[in-house]
Formats: C-alpha cells, structure tokens, sequence
C-alpha cells in the first residue's frame, strides 16, 4: 500500500463520442492489482470482440507499474496518449480501455492522438476523481443532550461521519485525515467544556473528493 495521500477513479464510468463517423468508448475502472486491470480489458475486449481496436492503458503502485497497447493502431497513436492522460491527470490505481468503431474516414495520426487521448479524458471525468487519504477511525460516547454539537465539531475539523449508534448513550464513529487529529481532539474537548474526548482505534484509506474542472 501507499505511505501517502493519491488520485484514483473514484467509480467506474463509461462516456462516447463520434469522430469523422468513427465511434470511440472510452470504459475506466478503479482497480488495485494487475490481475483487477487485465480482467477488465479481456471483458471490453469480449463484449466489443468486432470493434475495430479495443486500446487500453492502466496504472497501478503510486505510478511504478504501466502499462499500455494500441492494439493494432500505428505506434505511439493510441496507448501511450490514453496513459499519458492518466499521468496528466496524476492518477494511479485504474484501468481504460478506448474502443473504436472505424468510420471509414482515416483521421491521420494527430487525429488518432487527439481522439484517444479525449477517449481517455471522457472516460476519467465519467468515473470522477478521489483522493485516497489514510484516516484515523475514532468515536465520540456522549448523552443525547450532547449528541446536538458532534456532527458540527466534526465537519468543522474535516472529520467524516461515518455511523451513530443510540443506546444508553449515543456512539458517533467518524474518519478523519491523521494531520487532523490533533485539532479534533482540542475541539472536541473545548466545545464541551471538557466532558467529552474523542478516541481513535485503527485507521483506513478513506476516498475524499477532489475539486476539478474539466478540460
């Protein structure tokens, strides 16, 4: 696993578009193993086996494993454009495949570039962008007089509310980015004049959102 926050897909995601009559899919998918990332590609490549090219690029391990294929499109027109998308937009950890329906029209090899590369774009803003960040679990046991001021502590401090149990007294687990940690606690205690604490056990990746404008 990483030792740092990262950009990944956040769900998978399918978007299409039509160039000079050619049809491009583009098809992207969160993925954690190399084995997640082949499966993917031999599954477009069944259900569209008589698309003209099915060209993918995937990238796993913070960026250290890539991997690509233009299958059968003129060298360094469709693969490496689809992956270099990826690594522009500082992804890791997902797959795209871009399959075309030839046309009947040559687009020349700008025009292949362009088209694969908005393939992969397309595909990337379909399935959203989230950072991974590693969290601290925790909770917070308070009364049901104090349960009101919790949620709001927890938001202001970056936290996320994660599950509410009531009982005798009411549960409140949240996550929360390990540099923030120290600010929760202070606020947690300040706000309640000292009667409450929060406790942390475990930590997890957590996805957060991303603010993003598409190109």
């Amino acid at each position: 696993m990483p030792d740092k926050n990262y950009l990944t897909i956040a769900k998978e995601g399918m978007d299409e578009f039509v160039e000079r009559k050619s049809r491009f899919m583009g098809f992207i998918k969160p993925v954690t193993t190399e084995e997640e990332a082949l499966n993917f590609i031999r599954e477009k490549q069944k259900k569209y086996w008589d698309a003209t090219h099915n060209v993918y690029a995937y990238v796993l391990e913070g960026g250290n494993l890539c991997r690509f294929s233009d299958d059968g499109e003129p060298q360094g027109t469709a693969g490496i454009p689809v992956l270099d998308v990826l690594r522009k937009e500082g992804l890791t950890d997902c797959v795209v495949v871009v399959t075309r329906y030839f046309g009947g029209i040559l687009l020349g090899a700008g025009g292949l570039v362009r088209a694969y590369s908005h393939g992969a774009k397309i595909a990337v803003d379909a399935g959203g962008v989230v950072e991974m960040r590693r969290c601290l679990l925790g909770e917070i046991v308070c009364d049901y007089a104090q349960y009101g001021m919790i949620p709001s502590i927890l938001a202001d401090c970056g936290a996320t509310l994660t599950d509410t149990e009531f009982g005798e007294a009411v549960t409140v687990g949240f996550s929360i980015p390990r540099e923030g940690q120290g600010s929760l606690e202070a606020a947690v205690i300040d706000r309640s004049n000292g009667r409450l604490s929060a406790v942390f056990a475990g930590e997890e990746w957590v996805p957060c959102p991303v603010e993003r404008h598409k190109k």
